[in-house]
């Protein structure tokens, strides 16, 4: 686990239910998004610090808690998916890896997201990724407003993230 993260618990088999306290709030709504698209069962704390340990940390822990369901006999290992957020539609492809990698080309650089001036979203991902061993491309087709985007962002990733999870027999409907 990160070392700023105080607990995780993921259920990959889960109902979409989160309890996330990361000490950004924008983020903990990304990721209880991310949770519902997946239909995993969430709850991650971070102890608080700087803003950007916490971005990591987040990160670095969802990632190590998904390493192994994402590399479990029987998973696909893979997904991908299209999700929409009012006028965004983002997509998210991925690979278990071992070659961790994010491809992007959504630059929020200069939105200030939850008072931060850098981008959350890529430091999140780029941490996530690495830890979880996933080479992953995040593609915006469409969307301007930086929430919807990140909405739209966060739930295909919880998308994908439940399809390379998903194992042979596995009936999630």
């Amino acid at each position: 686990m990160g070392e700023h993260a105080t607990g995780i618990r993921v259920d990959v088999r889960g109902s979409g239910e989160a309890n996330v306290e990361t000490g950004i709030p924008v983020l903990d709504r990304l990721l209880e998004r991310l949770a519902e698209a997946a239909r995993f069962d969430l709850v991650l704390e971070v102890e608080p610090g700087e803003a950007e340990a916490e971005v990591t940390a987040a990160g670095g822990a969802l990632g190590e808690a998904l390493a192994a369901p994402l590399r479990a006999p029987g998973a696909r290992g893979h997904g991908s998916a299209f999700m929409p957020s009012s006028e965004a539609l983002a997509q998210v492809v991925l690979e278990a890896s071992d070659a961790p990698l994010v491809v992007s080309n959504v630059d929020l650089t200069e939105a200030r997201i939850g008072g931060l001036g850098t981008d959350v979203a890529r430091r999140f991902l780029e941490r996530f990724a690495d830890e979880a061993g996933l080479t992953m491309h995040v593609r915006l087709l469409n969307g301007k407003d930086t929430q919807h985007v990140l909405d739209a962002m966060f739930k295909a990733l919880g998308v994908a993230l439940a399809q390379a999870c998903e194992t042979k027999g596995d009936a999630r409907g």
